[in-house]
């Protein structure tokens, strides 16, 4: 754990899982967002995601945005949180505005905040190996603390489901300015990128809280305006909770990476990642890759773990055609 007063965390647990729904859909058809759901009856992703954060920042300051019609799942999965580190968005907007309703309440809290920011929904194989990139970018040289700094991992295969970070080499650095972003290539150009010395991007941001809302600012400062007006003192907690819905009736689902990022890749900084057998389980095809490569759980049993867990995607991946999946365990 790196040792800050002003560095916090930020898990992204507010998504609606769709890409995975294949796998975590039960027989009742309800669909129950994957960072909810468990590899192999283990601890879920979002539990997961919270011990990588752990390993940077201090629990007080482990904060995690999540979506009201999620209650259900993430009720217990974070009765850990203090309080005001539980930021509940009125529904999903997307990524950009999952992190900015937070980003606008931690500022108010600590004007002089560096973020980690973390999905929620990611497998890991070797925690150490990104722990500590994670903890280089949590305490930066000072010259580069102004920079939105973005980790790359190092690609293992031409991977045409995933987003490529392209780096502009800089001689001497620990990390790269970036180029361009490409998502979802085709066969041909995952190939050339990998040749151009691309990245994976993990979606895993680490900036001065500050330097993070300038670029909200620079692309949307109305909505920038609105949200720090919903967030603003003055209301008592049921007058808060309907300004904020009310708000987010009227918001477009924006995407972080296409909506904010892109067209700013002057403020932004690649740090490369070796593999440290990362994935995003975006498809029922590599949650089987992850499961592949999960060491022998030697016996443990399914006591040892938290019941609240309602999905394995194990036992989902195991099934007829995939598609096919177990009710809700541990209710």
């Amino acid at each position: 754990m790196t040792d800050s007063d002003n560095l916090w965390t930020l898990v992204l647990a507010a998504g609606d899982g769709r890409r995975l729904q294949a796998l975590t859909t039960t027989r009742t058809g309800l669909a129950i967002p994957k960072q909810f759901c468990s590899l192999e009856h283990g601890p879920s992703l979002l539990r997961q995601a919270i011990a990588r954060a752990a390993a940077v920042a201090a629990p007080r300051h482990i904060c995690a945005v999540v979506a009201a019609p999620h209650r259900l799942w993430w009720t217990r999965q974070l009765a850990d949180l203090e309080p005001a580190n539980l930021i509940v968005q009125p529904r999903n907007r997307g990524t950009a505005i999952g992190i900015l309703l937070p980003l606008v309440r931690l500022l108010k809290r600590d004007p002089r905040a560096r973020l980690i920011i973390l999905p929620s929904d990611h497998h890991v194989t070797d925690e150490a190996r990104l722990a500590h990139a994670l903890r280089y970018a949590a305490a930066p040289p000072a010259a580069d603390r102004a920079q939105i700094l973005l980790l790359g991992l190092q690609p293992t295969c031409a991977d045409t489901q995933l987003g490529y970070i392209v780096p502009r080499r800089i001689a001497g650095g620990t990390h790269q300015a970036v180029e361009r972003f490409v998502e979802k290539p085709d066969s041909f150009l995952a190939q050339r990128l990998l040749a151009q010395g691309a990245l994976w991007n993990t979606f895993i941001i680490a900036a001065d809280a500050q330097a993070l809302l300038q670029l909200f600012e620079r692309r949307r400062p109305d909505i920038v305006a609105a949200m720090r007006e919903s967030v603003g003192g003055g209301r008592n907690e049921r007058e808060a909770a309907q300004v904020l819905a009310n708000l987010y009736e009227s918001l477009p689902e924006m995407d972080f990476s296409r909506s904010i990022l892109q067209g700013q890749e002057q403020y932004l900084r690649v740090l490369p990642v070796p593999d440290c057998g990362w994935s995003d389980l975006g498809t029922p095809e590599r949650v089987a890759a992850a499961l592949e490569a999960l060491p022998p759980r030697h016996g443990l049993a399914p006591e040892a773990f938290d019941r609240q867990l309602l999905l394995s995607l194990a036992d989902q991946t195991r099934a007829a055609g995939r598609a096919t999946v177990a009710a809700p365990a541990g209710r």
